[in-house]
């Protein structure tokens, strides 16, 4: 990034940057407390529910149910934004208006997918995760269509020789 480059632009990839680290860490977390998340679960399902209370977590797991894979998900999901928001900062940093675009439909996605996780009955963890990523990804929205940044995407473009 230049001089030129205005403080929006600037804000909004760090913003975005923290957004991946986020779920990178929300990825993380489901690894690690991938019990409580079954658990929580299973309280959504008779069967599992029955399962969990009379013969235990691995019974559970065990059991011919098919417990959703939440540790894959959460990886694809990270894998697939991260790689996608790397090729899309470059862009963006350079001046190209249409990876605002992508970025924008990217985390309006990804609140989309937030708020429908929230819709569940999660452990607190990730719903405290949920609520930080939602805020991060409306203070992203809002760097991302400032007018300064409007205005840096609109400039016209000079080759770097």
């Amino acid at each position: 990034m230049t001089a030129q480059t205005p403080a929006s632009v600037r804000r909004a990839i760090w913003l975005l940057r923290a957004v991946m680290v986020w779920l990178g860490l929300t990825a993380l977390f489901t690894y690690l407390f991938l019990d409580e998340l079954i658990e929580t679960w299973a309280e959504g399902n008779e069967t599992a529910r029955a399962i969990l209370r009379d013969r235990g977590l691995q019974a559970l797991k065990d059991s011919s149910i098919n417990i959703p894979r939440f540790v894959p998900v959460a990886v694809v999901m990270f894998v697939v934004f991260a790689a996608l928001t790397g090729v899309l900062v470059v862009f963006f940093r350079s001046g190209h208006g249409w990876a605002r675009n992508a970025i924008t439909v990217m985390v309006l996605f990804m609140g989309f997918a937030t708020l429908a996780g929230l819709d569940r009955d999660l452990p607190p963890l990730f719903v405290g995760l949920s609520v930080i990523a939602l805020l991060l990804s409306l203070a992203l929205l809002v760097l991302l269509w400032h007018k300064d940044t409007s205005a840096y995407l609109r400039a016209p473009y000079v080759p770097i020789s």
